[in-house]
């Protein structure tokens, strides 16, 4: 099927533009030789027409371009000639290694090259003079140098959109770096969030749940002020969250992280909130007294996956001790915490198992193991072992 080829709109320029500076030449009675087979006037504009019309296919289709071009160009050379002509003959060379496929690209040059140098010798050999090499000088002037200029050209633009696509590409990868750092973010942020406010949230849960079920007024009273210290103390959590998250916040210096120094207080509020639904919590820390502090980040994840797992003794277990154990053997931090297994009479508070979801990922970020479950009918156990070493911690 044939598909017409529209030129572009510069190669129209071009064409025009050779051809009414070959017609001015021709007026003017300007040609580049005498002495031909075909000397009559008229024939020169044959070439030159010809060869103006292959400007119009020099983008589109440059490979039958030139072989146009560079028959007009011979059968020029048969005819009074014309500057225009081979003029024209150099844009359309240029024009083939530039547009042409890589391939033409390749190999105009080098043959360019070749009968540049075959012409010099033949035409030295053939005039024996000195002058014969300004006739190779010609030849390599309107083929070898254009095509070279053409090779010149196509690498830089090659490069310069190869920068392009490698600018681009790099973009791509900053947003997905960007977009990877933002989910991160937000992951690590909820798992703070439910740390901090779950804990508080499920004691007045159990406690409100209390009060209206038992009509007693100490009863009653002791829930409400359970209730109120969660309260505020889960608001003062929040409000250091946000403060961390709001930029240009009026208090400049963060808020300390909570460390394994502060279980014991984690313990007696646990004891606490956990006394109506009959839960005794105690800590059990045998690490060596005076032991050096460990990284800031295994601290805090201890001390969250303690607080989560105190959270879901008192949303879930039943009547009975919720130990907390703390050990250091070697370059491991083990904690477990464990509680009885099975249904309570008292108050329960809702779950979503984003607690256990949080605490495996705090362990998987710093390279350790988690595991939890019920270790037989009546034991349910939350077990960690983070490395202490920072170079062991992924980042």
């Amino acid at each position: 099927m044939f598909t017409s080829i529209r030129p572009h709109r510069d190669d129209v320029a071009l064409a025009v533009s050779g051809l009414l500076g070959g017609l001015l030449l021709w007026l003017l009675g300007l040609h580049t030789q005498a002495g031909r087979p075909f000397s009559a006037p008229w024939v020169t504009l044959v070439p030159v027409a010809v060869i103006a019309g292959t400007e119009l296919l020099r983008r589109s289709a440059p490979r039958t371009a030139l072989t146009v071009a560079a028959l007009a160009l011979i059968a020029d050379q048969f005819t009074r000639g014309s500057l225009a002509t081979v003029l024209m003959f150099t844009d359309v060379m240029y024009a083939a290694v530039l547009y042409g496929t890589p391939a033409a690209a390749r190999r105009l040059p080098v043959a360019t090259l070749l009968i540049t140098v075959a012409s010099t010798i033949g035409f030295l050999a053939w005039f024996r003079r000195p002058e014969a090499l300004l006739i190779g000088v010609v030849i390599g002037l309107i083929s070898f140098i254009p095509a070279i200029t053409g090779v010149s050209v196509r690498n830089h633009r090659t490069a310069a959109e190869a920068a392009r696509l490698a600018a681009a590409q790099t973009a791509r990868l900053a947003e997905m770096d960007r977009v990877q750092a933002v989910i991160a973010e937000r992951a690590r942020m909820a798992r703070e969030l439910h740390d901090m406010v779950a804990n508080h949230l499920s004691a007045v849960a159990i406690h409100s749940t209390a009060a209206l079920s038992i009509d007693d007024p100490d009863t009653s009273r002791n829930a409400l002020r359970v209730i109120r210290e969660n309260s505020v103390e889960g608001l003062a959590e929040m409000r250091r969250l946000i403060g961390l998250l709001r930029e240009g916040g009026e208090d400049g210096a963060p808020a300390a992280a909570p460390t394994l120094a502060s279980l014991d207080a984690l313990i007696e509020r646990a004891n606490t909130d956990g006394a109506p639904s009959g839960l005794v919590c105690a800590l059990e820390d045998t690490r060596a007294a005076g032991s050096a502090a460990l990284p800031t980040p295994v601290e805090l994840a201890a001390y969250r996956i303690v607080q989560e797992s105190l959270t879901n003794a008192l949303k879930h277990a039943a009547p009975g001790p919720v130990t907390v154990r703390i050990d250091l053997t070697g370059d491991v931090l083990a904690v477990e915490v464990t509680s009885v297994s099975g249904s309570r009479p008292g108050p329960t508070a809702p779950g979503s198992g984003a607690g256990l979801v949080g605490m495996r990922e705090r362990v998987a970020l710093l390279g350790g193991s988690f595991e939890a479950g019920c270790v037989d009918e009546k034991l349910w156990r939350v077990r960690a072992e983070l490395p202490v070493r920072e170079r062991e911690m992924r980042e």
